[in-house]
């Protein structure tokens, strides 16, 4: 019998040390780092679009609503008017919330205009600035 002496260092199975893990773990860490803000800024970019968008949406149905009441819901009657307020019209199936699930602020007369639709942005509150800031209808 022809037997050949086997090598240790070939037998052994190769794995990762614990170093090279450590190593792999921070260079993703270091990735996600500089990535990460980059999605989170455009998830609250998406929010401010579709808010736009809702305000956009709105004003259309209170310009429907004036045509065929001649006058835009008062700020009492507010927003609620337009899903089946006045004679139980319908000029939307339902008032949507802003990209952060508040609800919209209406005013009319408004102080920009015949009337006003307002969202307060991220923080829910007057004011602020970036993402927090309000968006207006007249903006």
């Amino acid at each position: 019998m022809n037997s050949m002496p086997i090598d240790r260092s070939q037998a052994r199975e190769r794995g990762f040390t614990l170093l090279e893990i450590m190593i792999v773990v921070t260079i993703i860490g270091i990735l996600a780092a500089f990535v990460a803000p980059r999605f989170m800024d455009q998830a609250e970019e998406a929010k401010v679009q579709a808010t736009k968008a809702q305000i956009e949406s709105i004003a259309q149905a209170l310009k429907l609503y004036r045509l065929q009441n001649n006058r835009y819901p008062t700020s009492g009657e507010g927003l609620n008017a337009l899903v089946g307020g006045a004679g139980g019209k319908r000029y939307m199936d339902k008032i949507p919330k802003d990209g952060w699930g508040h609800d919209f602020v209406y005013l009319s007369p408004g102080v920009h205009g015949d009337f006003d639709i307002l969202s307060y942005g991220a923080d829910g509150k007057s004011g602020g600035a970036d993402f927090d800031a309000d968006i207006g209808s007249w903006e």
